[in-house]
């Protein structure tokens, strides 16, 4: 590797504009700041004392007991639910992400019972499925604290039937353990009817008596069915399932004890993890330099190695193909001593970009070098003359080359992700291990003006075979403020992380470290999840 090529120099963020776009960086993360605030906190005082009551630990407290002091913790969902429900399912009921246990990396799901009983929301079923997905996909063992009240009733349409409800968790677990992925569990609170089925699948289970309860169906609905008049120690407590039914393994006397029995589970569990090919080294350039020099307006151009330069180790980065398809950035760096692929967008995708990112991705999927996108991309050209010269085909390549390569792969998205772009740039729907979004980032078909414009085009075209003139000027506002502002909502950072289309809202200065983290997650699984080799590309 050597520093970036002589006829580029990294800005030194020190002009006029540097100091406007660190004020609308500044108000992005403190609506970060002050959102990840109130998911992590806002609780009530009823719900704080009836955990004291019982003497159990919060979600929060429960996982820093769980984790290694000092250790990194990789939030997954930290906005999950925000504004949905109206309001107040905080992190779609549950505190989890990727950390360190006795040495060894994990996966963690923490029930928060001070949310809504701990009861499970729609989107509380789609985030344990995305974490799944990550512990199957980079092969990390599972780790659940529950304490959960069971499907939120009067949405259970939206939570129980269908092939990415709740059965799927079940489902999974099994895959799981064919796997050879470990799995386990402490049982802190309900864990009733479905969601028995946690502990009942899992390799090992730490039980706590008192409060831990274990049951198919709870003691209000035995009366009802059966006029069977029983405790929720007795159906289902910690002493009857360790020492009768079996399901349980450990007994707790309380969650502090039930901690420290699982750490010494997962002590017994094999090593994991690929160590670092070379020690890392900080950037050259100062990663907090981004609010000086990243336009927070997607549409404002820059040179996406200004990114590059503040995140891969000692700012080197070797380009490919330099002088060819130029708003497509390609090339070789390390990042906290990986070697990684990286691809990045300084513009719209042309015909040229597309078959440089196609032989790029080959390049990497043939050496087994993991691809880091960096997704500031307005879409594909569009135009007669580059549809004449084959957009759409050269555009089918490099989908199907980013669809089909087998190492893993990581998507940052640090502006903006509209149409096609999002597809060829590896969003949500092409599987990337990871993906992360900074506050600025804006997601959607096409932009606010744009997506307006084509509307009244249409209406103006229905309108012409009908015989009527064009809408008038008061008539085309009317159309245009909605849809701007309808884009605005829905295209926001915010909307996508609520909705888990992304893992997390991550601030631009700690990309380097947010993506060292996942991919060290990554080498825990083998370096290919499928046969290697490509599809059909149209000649």
């Amino acid at each position: 590797m050597r520093p970036m090529a002589s006829s580029w120099t990294p800005s030194a963020a020190a002009s006029g504009p540097a100091r406007a776009y660190r004020a609308a960086h500044d108000q992005h993360l403190a609506e970060l700041r002050a959102a990840l605030k109130e998911a992590g906190y806002a609780r009530s005082e009823k719900a704080l004392a009836r955990h004291r009551e019982q003497n159990k630990l919060t979600a929060a407290e429960r996982l820093g007991r769980l984790l290694d002091p000092g250790s990194p913790f990789l939030e997954i969902g930290g906005l999950a639910a925000r504004g949905m429900y109206e309001g107040g399912v905080h992190k779609a009921g549950s505190l989890a992400g990727i950390g360190v246990i006795e040495g060894r990396t994990c996966v963690v799901q923490a029930n928060d019972a001070m949310v809504k009983g701990g009861t499970i929301y729609p989107m509380g079923v789609k985030k344990a499925l995305r974490l799944q997905a990550i512990s199957m996909e980079n092969r990390l063992p599972f780790v659940s604290l529950v304490d959960s009240g069971g499907a939120y009733l009067p949405l259970q349409s939206e939570v129980f039937p269908d092939l990415d409800d709740g059965g799927r968790i079940f489902y999974n677990q099994a895959r799981m353990s064919k796997m050879g992925i470990p799995q386990l569990c402490a049982v802190m609170g309900l864990c009733t009817a479905g969601a028995a089925y946690i502990p009942a699948m899992s390799d090992e289970v730490v039980h706590v008596r008192g409060t831990g309860a274990i049951f198919l169906a709870g003691p209000p609905l035995v009366r009802a069915a059966t006029g069977e008049d029983v405790t929720s120690e007795d159906l289902g407590g910690a002493a009857m399932h360790t020492s009768v039914s079996g399901v349980s393994d450990y007994l707790a006397e309380d969650d502090a004890e039930a901690i420290d029995l699982l750490r010494r589970r997962v002590a017994c569990l094999p090593s994991n993890g690929a160590r670092p090919a070379r020690p890392a080294r900080p950037p050259l350039h100062d990663p907090d330099q981004l609010y000086d020099i990243v336009p927070p307006e997607p549409h404002v151009p820059y040179d996406i190695r200004e990114v590059i330069a503040r995140v891969v180790d000692a700012s080197e980065f070797e380009e490919f193909k330099p002088n060819y398809g130029p708003t497509l950035i390609c090339g070789w760096a390390w990042i906290h001593g990986y070697l990684v692929g990286i691809l990045g967008n300084n513009g719209p995708l042309f015909s040229e970009c597309a078959l440089k990112a196609t032989h790029f991705i080959e390049l990497c999927d043939k050496r087994g070098i993991p691809l880091v996108f960096l997704q500031n991309v307005p879409g594909f050209v569009v135009g007669r003359a580059f549809e004449r010269g084959g957009i759409t085909k050269h555009g089918q390549q490099m989908v199907a080359a980013v669809s089909t390569c087998t190492v893993p792969k990581f998507t940052v998205m640090v502006g903006g992700s509209f149409g096609a772009g999002n597809y060829a740039m590896c969003g949500r729907a092409y599987s990337p291990r990871f993906l992360w979004t900074w506050p600025n980032a804006q997601i959607s078909v096409m932009g606010g003006e744009q997506a307006a414009r084509v509307l009244i085009d249409v209406q103006n075209a229905q309108r012409a075979r009908a015989g009527l003139g064009p809408i008038g000027a008061e008539e085309e506002q009317m159309i245009l403020g909605p849809v701007r502002e309808n884009t605005r909502v829905e295209g926001s950072a915010f909307h996508s992380t609520a909705n888990l289309w992304d893992d997390g809202i991550i601030e631009p200065h700690r990309t380097r470290d947010v993506l060292g983290l996942s991919i060290a997650a990554a080498m825990h699984a083998p370096l290919r999840d499928g046969p290697q080799g490509f599809g059909l590309f149209r000649m």
